[in-house]
């Protein structure tokens, strides 16, 4: 059964738009900047939808990736891994609600603790736990954004693979 588009849908459908001009982004600092829009956006989505551990992970997400753009500390990252994971279970109401749990503490070991082609790499196993996320709880934007985002990711890093090459 497909899901209902309605004000829900659309604004999830404005987070795929924001998170493919996220993933396109060269430049690490830039990506953090437009993924804190994104998952600003990603929230209302999820609250919309009714996706509580979703939405509490995006929150999460706005606020631990703001402060990755000041700070690079593991134990910046450690704290909120914590933080995701004691509210996440706390919140939690079925096993399927782990996968934005997850997926928000992959992605916040990356932003803190990698960089370039490595980071991107946790982002893509991240987006796979967010994929997962949205087709259950039916979100129709979500589900198009991580499976663009694979896409998107792959083709980043292959860029930054080539360049990595031509420089000296």
């Amino acid at each position: 059964m497909l899901p209902e588009f309605n004000l829900a849908q659309a604004v999830g459908m404005l987070s795929f738009v924001l998170g493919i001009l996220c993933f396109y982004q060269r430049n690490d600092q830039r990506l953090r900047i437009m993924m804190v829009v994104m998952n600003l956006n990603h929230a209302l989505h999820f609250a919309l939808l009714g996706a509580v551990t979703a939405c509490l992970s995006a929150l999460l997400a706005v606020v631990r990736t703001g402060l990755s753009i000041k700070t690079r500390s593991r134990i910046v990252a450690y704290v909120f891994i914590v933080i995701a994971l004691v509210l996440g279970l706390a919140l939690a109401d079925a096993w399927y609600d782990l996968f934005p749990i997850l997926g928000t503490c992959i992605g916040t070991y990356a932003l803190f603790c990698l960089s370039g082609i490595k980071m991107r790499i946790a982002f893509l196993l991240g987006a796979i736990c967010w994929l997962t996320n949205n087709i259950i709880v039916g979100s129709i934007g979500g589900t198009l954004l991580e499976a663009t985002l694979l896409a998107v990711n792959c083709m980043t890093m292959w860029r930054l693979y080539l360049a990595s090459k031509i420089r000296p």
